[in-house]
């Protein structure tokens, strides 16, 4: 014989186990894609936004703030035809509730890009080639659980499955030339240094 508390038990498992997929599924679904010009200096973004009347252009700052920047290029897409929109601030745009995506230009200064957004995003951004970021010391990407994968024409493909912000410091090849010509000046200064010492206590002993 079946026991009821077992069954009513396994049934709210199972219901619960749903309805957490449920929830899960359109969260990662949502995706923000980036494509780094080859120059570093600008980034062309298309962002998917769900059931919203708004989207803000804005990075995260060092204390944690969001902070406006400025953007050309801006178009929104989706199930209009034309899709419009209007700025309500000089980073801040607005329109009618759906589904769309946002496609912008964005800056980037100094090798760095910032992105940021209000829920967990699936974040992939293209490095063209001539560009890296696998470098640890010279590159930066966080937070660090992102893949890198190189594609056939040299590009990276840098991707977060979910994630509230995205940060890359990129590097051209010629970087990596002098981290490594760095690292081998210091080690024949080293070896200067140290060998008179060693020289001295073998005439020593």
């Amino acid at each position: 014989m079946r026991n009821p508390d077992r069954d009513r038990c396994r049934s709210a498992v199972a219901a619960l186990g749903i309805a957490f997929f449920l929830i899960a599924v359109p969260a990662l679904a949502l995706t923000a894609e980036y494509r780094i010009a080859p120059n570093g200096t600008v980034y062309q973004g298309a962002v998917q936004v769900e059931n919203a009347d708004r989207f803000e252009f804005t990075e995260t700052g060092l204390l944690g703030e969001r902070i406006p920047i400025k953007v050309t290029g801006v178009s929104l897409s989706g199930d209009c035809a034309p899709c419009t929109f209007s700025w309500s601030d000089r980073s801040v745009i607005t329109f009618p509730k759906g589904n769309y995506t946002v496609r912008y230009n964005g800056p980037i200064v100094q090798n760095h890009m910032v992105v940021s957004f209000s829920e967990p995003y699936r974040v992939v951004v293209n490095v063209p080639p001539g560009l890296d970021v696998r470098n640890r010391f010279i590159g930066a990407i966080s937070p660090p659980d992102a893949t890198v994968s190189e594609q056939k024409d040299g590009s990276l493909l840098v991707t977060w499955n979910a994630t509230r912000s995205a940060e890359l410091r990129f590097y051209p090849p010629e970087r990596e030339n002098w981290l490594a010509w760095f690292g081998q000046f210091w080690i024949i200064v080293a070896i200067v240094l140290i060998l008179p010492f060693l020289l001295s206590r073998r005439k020593g002993s």
